[in-house]
């Protein structure tokens, strides 16, 4: 039994590199593998499933969504779960792509053992401004209007968010935007786990903590960049490993 989980791969029109290193990878890993996991911040925005009719942005949509369905018919099990960048991902895009959609959080079976698996912005308590954007982002009548606004609308609203989001940040302590210890403890304790397996933030590392007086790990994957992926592989009677590797395509 192989998992894999990636996060954070941002597929954008302007980041082709980023594409056909993802496309490569379903070839040369995931197809070999029994499951895959995308912990969120799959495309750099998705404004509606509606874009798979919008001339400007269908065709990388439309050929993830084949190179999915193709490991999918494989036979590899497809999971993905929701990020700050791509909320707004539904039933439409995941049936094209033969997935399961992942609620956030979600505890599974890994190599034995239990395990909780999260985008991670949720984790950044100590960003208060983010926090409230997140709380109205995820609301469902919020994201109702967003959606029955026509797509060129969106597509304003996602530029504005994404420069007002680059804005904020450049401004922001570094401790700040990272996660609050004790938020992942808490969660940690409410699910039951000792493991947790996330991204959103950047910064890829293997963290070592106490959750109810037993040693824990917080796993964090990497972002995508041209040349170079993050994956994490669990193997049946191996614990999870963090690793990068280069991106072909």
């Amino acid at each position: 039994m192989t998992t894999l989980l990636i996060s954070d791969l941002h597929l954008d029109a302007d980041t082709p590199e980023i594409a056909n290193g993802f496309f490569a990878y379903l070839d040369d890993h995931a197809r070999n593998a029994d499951v895959l996991y995308i912990l969120g911040d799959f495309f750099e925005a998705w404004i509606g499933d509606d874009i798979l009719d919008h001339p400007g942005m269908a065709p990388l949509a439309e050929r993830v969504a084949g190179a999915l369905r193709r490991v999918s018919d494989g036979g590899t099990k497809l999971y993905l779960m929701h990020g700050n960048r791509d909320f707004l991902l539904g039933e439409r895009f995941a049936a094209d792509a033969g997935l399961t959609l992942l609620d956030e959080p979600s505890v599974v079976e890994l190599g034995g053992e239990r395990v909780l698996l999260m985008h991670g912005d949720s984790l950044c308590t100590r960003d208060t401004a983010y926090m409230a954007f997140r709380e109205q982002a995820r609301n469902p009548q919020w994201q109702a209007q967003v959606l029955a606004m026509p797509i060129e609308q969106r597509l304003e609203l996602a530029k504005s968010l994404r420069m007002q989001s680059g804005e904020a940040v450049s401004n922001k302590a570094e401790d700040i935007m990272d996660v609050t210890p004790e938020e992942v403890v808490r969660v940690m304790e409410e699910h039951d786990v000792h493991t947790l397996i996330h991204g959103h933030t950047h910064r890829p590392a293997v963290h070592t903590l106490e959750v109810n007086g037993a040693p824990a790990s917080r796993i964090v994957l990497g972002d995508w960049r041209p040349g170079r992926g993050w994956e994490v592989r669990v193997e049946d009677g191996r614990s999870p490993k963090l690793q990068d590797f280069p991106l072909h395509g």
